[in-house]
């Protein structure tokens, strides 16, 4: 029994951090958006902890404060900027990306004269912030972290959210038709906005459960995460196109993707094949996707 529920805990801790980003992705993609500054925002956000509570000294929950709005402030930036220009939420937060790339690596250099942010560890109230975002507990005889019973919290509020609420009707019809659900009154532009400030606040989650659970944080962190966390929500469903998708769904993408990174190193294959069963699981998913959309249009005439 205990050796049984110590292999699931194996499977699902490094899939924790990656689930509760991959609901939150899930949630724009069904609004008809993407957010490729996903990744480097936990960086950023990692990043800030880092500087604020490791080289200022200041008290960490002063320094996840003001990760929090950073995160926030991007988020909206990112919102604002698609619902005004009309530009393609694909450009758009491929140049916050960037951005966030070089202020990642420049400011880290500024402040710390290096590319890691570490000290964490020795900022006042660290221990309780470690209860928070990186402790062990104890279920059915193995220790797990605490980032699963966090992502199992997401992924019932994002469905409670999507299946319960208006909101979640708003989402599913901003996804489907933009301008048809402006016309029948829906408040797309606002519903775009609070997506891209829930990936925002995800993306703040992740990073300073990363930063706290490893107290140093390179400038790199979170580059290229954010093509991880698209797979992870269309190999759970979601559609690329928007409209259509699940926050269960999502969350189980996120735990096949870390079933098969785990799976490969205890097959002991090379590593660089992950990659390129990444892809396949993509292109699979894209294709079953759009084979289940047919058949679904199908019945429904």
């Amino acid at each position: 029994m205990f050796r049984s529920a110590r292999g699931v805990a194996n499977w699902l801790d490094p899939s924790s951090t990656l689930g509760i980003m991959a609901v939150a992705v899930a949630l724009l993609m069904i609004g008809g958006h993407f957010d490729l500054s996903a990744g480097v925002m936990t960086g950023t956000t990692a990043l800030a902890v880092g500087i604020v509570a490791g080289e200022f000294g200041q008290n960490i929950w002063l320094a996840i404060g003001v990760a929090l709005v950073v995160a926030l402030a991007v988020g909206f930036l990112n919102g604002w900027l698609v619902t005004r220009t009309g530009l393609p939420s694909f450009i758009i937060t491929l140049g916050t990306f960037l951005m966030l790339q070089g202020i990642n690596l420049g400011l880290t250099k500024l402040f710390t004269g290096t590319v890691t942010a570490g000290g964490i560890a020795h900022a006042p109230g660290y221990d309780v912030a470690e209860a928070v975002f990186a402790s062990r507990i104890t279920i059915g005889g193995a220790q797990i972290r605490i980032a699963v019973v966090w992502w199992v919290l997401a992924t019932v509020l994002a469905s409670y959210v999507l299946l319960r609420t208006r909101f979640g009707n708003w989402i599913f019809a901003t996804g489907g038709d933009d301008v048809a659900a402006r016309n029948v009154g829906v408040p797309a532009r606002r519903t775009t906005i609070v997506l891209f400030l829930t990936t925002a606040t995800a993306a703040w989650f992740v990073g300073t459960t990363l930063a706290v659970r490893f107290t140093n944080v390179q400038a790199n962190a979170g580059i290229g995460q954010e093509l991880i966390y698209i797979v992870a929500a269309v190999i759970g469903g979601c559609l690329l196109t928007g409209g259509f998708g699940s926050a269960v769904g999502a969350s189980l993408g996120a735990l096949i993707f870390g079933m098969t990174q785990l799976g490969i190193v205890y097959l002991n294959w090379e590593a660089d094949w992950f990659y390129f069963f990444l892809g396949a699981m993509l292109l699979l998913a894209v294709l079953a996707n759009r084979l289940v959309r047919r058949y679904a249009e199908a019945a429904r005439r």
